[in-house]
């Protein structure tokens, strides 16, 4: 049912699990996730699909090109987008619902290993022009749309994107960019600089959480569910103790932390 309506529009659709050969298929359910919350969802969705006997397939992408897909398509069971704004910006159309807390990520400034270009824990360090810079884009995804906010509140944003060597529309692509000697600073979220691929390569330089607020992560209910049970089961999981443990293995702040520390 989902297969060829991502071809289409271009996302990428996984199975949280191989295919399994049965004669009765399980049932098929949807998540809409951003990217960077894709290997913490994907570990919790392969839980969920041994012990509910469903199939959780997982649409991933920048989160405002998801929420237009679940809207568009009218499928899907839950949307998992990299910051709130989302839900506000979108809960007046009539396709979201309830929601959980699952953990918050934060903003946070990616280097190199060992930081050879010394950058301090400053935004501002984004307009030095020895500095190769790369930013998301505001229009696409999560990880744009939290710079925007930082270096707006700072009045600098429309410097550093004229600063930047490319906008990249999510924080994979932020990351690819890195790894390929592209650039020298970024901004993304703190948690994709502790996936495994990464660690090793980059180091996380933390900001003031009063310039870089920790983002809730909302995992809402879509109206378009047709297992409203199963889907809520899902929900429950991610926001109780063993979701939250694969949050944290994966660099993010659990669902208990306070926004404002």
């Amino acid at each position: 049912m989902f297969k060829n309506f991502f071809l289409k529009i271009g996302l990428v659709l996984c199975l949280a699990t191989p295919v399994a050969q049965a004669q009765t298929p399980d049932p098929e359910m949807l998540l809409y996730c951003g990217i960077t919350m894709v290997k913490p969802m994907t570990e919790i969705a392969q839980l969920f699909e041994k012990r509910a006997k469903v199939r959780v397939k997982i649409a991933q992408g920048g989160s405002e090109d998801l929420y237009q897909s679940a809207k568009k398509s009218g499928l899907g069971d839950w949307y998992l987008p990299g910051e709130p704004s989302y839900r506000d910006k979108h809960q007046s159309e009539g396709i979201l619902g309830e929601f959980v807390t699952v953990g918050y990520n934060q903003m946070a400034m990616v280097v190199p290993k060992g930081n050879p270009k010394k950058v301090k824990p400053d935004p501002h360090e984004l307009l030095r022009k020895d500095l190769r810079v790369i930013l998301g884009d505001a229009t696409s995804g999560s990880v744009g749309q939290a710079s925007k906010h930082v270096l707006d509140t700072l009045g600098i944003y429309p410097k550093v994107v004229k600063a930047s060597a490319f906008l990249s529309p999510d924080s994979r692509s932020l990351m690819n960019a890195m790894r390929k000697d592209e650039a020298d600073l970024t901004m993304n979220w703190r948690a994709t600089g502790f996936f495994p691929e990464n660690s090793a390569k980059f180091d996380v330089i933390d900001l003031d959480t009063r310039i870089a607020k920790p983002q809730a992560l909302l995992l809402i209910l879509l109206k378009s569910t047709s297992n409203a049970t199963q889907a809520k089961a899902f929900m429950t999981l991610t926001a109780a103790e063993e979701g939250q443990a694969i949050f944290r293995k994966y660099g993010f702040l659990d669902n208990k932390t306070s926004p404002g520390k």
